[in-house]
């Protein structure tokens, strides 16, 4: 199979907006199909769509929910193909206020399992759905959305930062496991970016500090983010699989 964009069919989980948008124009722009998920952002998805033009469509689907990520895939499916690449973005409900956040004293089990039934669980949904399909055709690319928390955990979201590391385990045990099939898994991990629907209550000054700790004195924009995916998605990432790509404006050196 060819690696070329134009050939490849894209699911977006959590497209509607923010980060997930970004990401669904980015691969419409290179002239991929691009299915847009959502589970509640009905109107932002479909708006997007239209604004994509043809080769994008909202799909709806709860990904914690397995039976319901078999119903999506058959829907792009039909309308598409079967999709080839996956960019697993989705988050569970999240605001990122440092000055807000939950400690350890006043956090529960629920806590982390709401991002773990989204990130964890929902990874492993998409990959049982497509993994037959990408193994048939000897193609198929996961990219997971990580955190730079894991490396500078300078607001310790116990919750968030957890379950994402969980997520970057899997991503390099499914790499180990999925490779002779020809498909690749990667993560590409960001730092607070400027700005998404979930960083929009993150104050200025901590914007202007971040910024100022930067190489490239800059906090990184959802755009800058998602051309960094398609990367991983790209002929030049062929031979390229279980790594973890940050894009934070060399905040973290890893």
């Amino acid at each position: 199979m060819s690696y070329a964009f134009s050939d490849q069919i894209v699911l977006v989980t959590g497209a509607g907006r923010g980060l997930g948008a970004a990401i669904a124009t980015s691969f419409a722009r290179e002239g991929a199909k691009v299915a847009i998920n959502y589970r509640n952002s009905q109107q932002q998805a479909e708006e997007l769509a239209a604004k994509l033009g043809d080769n994008a469509r909202a799909f709806q689907a709860d990904i914690r929910d397995g039976d319901a990520v078999n119903r999506m895939v058959n829907e792009i499916t039909d309308t598409f193909g079967t999709p080839t690449t996956v960019v697993h973005n989705a988050l569970a409900d999240f605001v990122f206020n440092g000055d807000a956040r939950k400690k350890l004293d006043e956090m529960v089990w629920d806590d982390f399992e709401a991002h773990a039934l989204t990130g964890l669980n929902g990874a492993l949904h998409l990959i049982r759905s497509l993994k037959p399909s990408m193994a048939e055709a000897g193609f198929g690319r996961f990219i997971h959305i990580g955190t730079n928390l894991f490396q500078n955990p300078v607001v310790p979201y116990h919750d968030y930062t957890a379950i994402k590391a969980s997520l970057l385990a899997l991503t390099r045990t499914a790499a180990a496991e999925l490779g002779p099939n020809g498909i690749t898994v990667n993560m590409v991990s960001g730092g607070l970016l400027r700005t998404t629907d979930a960083s929009a209550a993150t104050p200025d000054a901590v914007f202007d500090f971040i910024a100022e700790s930067t190489p490239l004195r800059s906090v990184t924009t959802p755009e800058e983010m998602a051309d960094a995916v398609l990367f991983f998605a790209s002929p030049w990432a062929r031979a390229v699989t279980g790594q973890n790509l940050v894009v934070d404006g060399g905040l973290v050196f890893s």
